[in-house]
């Protein structure tokens, strides 16, 4: 099976790599994220098991929520 490839799927791709980048950016700015990560008072609430259970999470939505908002989109202005 033959597949073509179009700018639209390029711009999935793009959207799926620019989420995937910018949503750990995001998190880790974050002031939760910040105390959870040493930046507490006095190593208060140090708790590196996030980087373990949030950071995927983050990273696969950062993925795949464009990526899925740019499919809805399309196929509502196909039709």
């Amino acid at each position: 099976m033959k597949r073509r490839v179009d700018g639209v799927t390029c711009g999935g791709c793009a959207l799926s790599a620019a989420g995937a980048t910018a949503a750990p950016l995001l998190w880790l700015s974050m002031s939760r994220t910040q105390r959870h990560l040493g930046g507490g008072f006095e190593d208060e609430g140090m708790d590196y098991s996030v980087l373990l259970t949030e950071l995927p999470l983050v990273i696969l939505a950062g993925a795949f929520l464009p990526v899925l908002t740019l499919t809805l989109l399309i196929r509502a202005f196909r039709n």
